[in-house]
């Protein structure tokens, strides 16, 4: 067999959409029978099995663009290992002569997708890779001296400056019919045969009641952003109660829209000067870049300080009680616990309240800020590899561009700022709701009943912090 003979084999990763998808485009362009195919792998070296917010929607996510394929014409073939045997198998089963991905960013994913270019090659199948949810690919993107970016700003400046962001491809017309694999089409697992929806109990209905996952819900969620909250998008990001943000994280993490969507969407209502707050959204887009960034040069960074200073930091021995009131919204802070509580209910969290919620973890209470990632991970539906980790570490002070240590977020100052009439503390927090004034952000003021004392005193916790931090500049 040449490449030239042969079906084609699409291989969708984080990229679960038709419009702008490079590798199916490619793919549907050439005629050829066409197999698409979702490998959910949770085995080969390295790859990070997901949480249960995420295969949540991960499963709404697939039996959407199930539909979709079928509504084209094709069909979604699912299968399930690790990624490289799966798909040299699904491969020879339906005698491909092309394979197309899209690119992925991971040291672990990066190797097995290596590694299966090699294979192809060995056995005459031309496999073809795009660039398709990164604007700005990590090894494109270099200092003067020509090593990866430390802080954002040069960073993102050096994106715009060097680069022109390629137009979105259309999604095709139609998608050629799966090839055969012996007698028939290729089989497919079942997706209610992963068990990737919670039971016993399902937990998942205030996510379902917040999210409609799917290519048709990103664009619905990216036209009512653009319609309304960009413009003010400066002041309202802060403003947690309200509707304030694009909510696009999920849909740009399972790749239900791409970046340059949501870039040219932008660029084609605004084609001269961008507004200020249409300006601050766009560098939010540009943090994401550089997020990935970080990550495909420092592989381990859900693990490891990226400022190896921070290594000797001495973090108190885990609090099993206090970890467990911080991540069910038990401490006594109304801010952080409206934070935690949208978390468990909805799968997301507003980004002014997770920095909130993270630094109190990890300073006013001295817990690794490990432990705080591994529970994003788990619980909110937008935790992908890169930016889990990197903005945990960019509140610990150890991370790239971090804040500093010593920089501690006061969750009763943050809510009289930023919920000045309480709304978002009231909309999570029933025990509050009777509250009204300077009470309700500092409820132990007004005993309110059946709401938790305050865990620690900010001031004591502080200055443990503070003394922790002058510890490890010390040594």
């Amino acid at each position: 067999m040449t490449s030239s003979d042969g079906t084609s084999l699409v291989w969708l990763r984080d990229d679960l959409r038709l419009d702008d998808n490079p590798a199916l485009a490619e793919a549907a362009g050439r005629g050829a029978p066409l197999t698409v195919a979702y490998i959910l792998d949770e085995e080969s070296d390295g790859v990070r099995p997901l949480g249960g917010a995420a295969r949540w929607w991960l499963h709404r996510s697939l039996a959407a663009l199930s539909a979709e394929l079928e509504s084209k014409g094709s069909r979604l073939v699912l299968r399930r290992g690790p990624a490289g045997a799966v798909l040299r198998n699904l491969a020879s089963q339906t005698k491909a002569g092309h394979l197309f991905w899209n690119r992925r960013y991971g040291q672990p994913e990066r190797t097995i997708d290596a590694e299966l270019e090699e294979w192809a090659g060995n056995n005459g199948i031309q496999a073809s890779s795009f660039q398709a949810n990164l604007m700005f690919e990590p090894w494109t993107v270099r200092t003067g001296a020509g090593g990866p970016y430390k802080v954002y700003s040069p960073f993102w400046r050096a994106c715009l400056a060097s680069q022109d962001i390629r137009d979105p491809f259309e999604a095709p017309d139609t998608v050629p019919q799966p090839a055969a694999a012996g007698r028939g089409l290729p089989a497919s697992d079942a997706l209610s045969s992963w068990k990737l929806l919670p039971s016993s109990p399902d937990w998942s209905g205030g996510l379902a009641e917040a999210w409609v996952p799917g290519e048709k819900g990103a664009v619905s969620r990216l036209q009512d952003f653009l319609d309304g909250p960009i413009e003010e998008y400066g002041t309202g990001r802060n403003l947690p109660g309200r509707e304030g943000t694009s909510r696009l994280s999920p849909h740009l993490r399972f790749g239900e829209v791409s970046p340059f969507r949501v870039w040219r969407e932008i660029r084609r209502r605004h084609p001269g000067k961008i507004p200020s707050g249409v300006g601050t959204y766009q560098s939010e887009l540009g943090w994401r870049e550089f997020n990935w960034h970080l990550l495909y040069h420092n592989p381990d960074l859900a693990t490891r300080n990226f400022r190896s200073a921070l290594d000797n930091f001495q973090w108190a021995p885990p609090n099993r009680q206090e970890i467990a009131a911080w991540q069910h919204g038990n401490t006594g802070y109304p801010l952080v616990d409206a934070g935690m509580r949208q978390l468990w209910q909805t799968g997301w969290m507003h980004n002014r309240v997770r920095m909130a919620a993270a630094s109190f973890l990890v300073k006013n209470l001295l817990t690794d800020w490990r432990i705080g990632e591994e529970w994003f991970w788990d619980t909110l539906v937008d935790a992908d590899a890169a930016n889990n980790p990197a903005n945990w570490q960019w509140v610990a002070g150890s991370g790239a561009d971090a804040s500093p240590y010593y920089r501690i977020f006061n969750p009763v100052t943050q809510s009289k700022k930023f919920d000045a009439d309480g709304s978002y503390l009231r909309a999570y927090i029933p025990e509050l709701r009777g509250l009204q004034g300077r009470e309700i952000h500092e409820p132990w003021a007004a005993a309110a009943e059946g709401y938790p004392k305050p865990l620690v005193d900010l001031p004591e916790s502080r200055e443990r912090a503070l003394d922790a931090y002058q510890k490890l500049k010390d040594a």
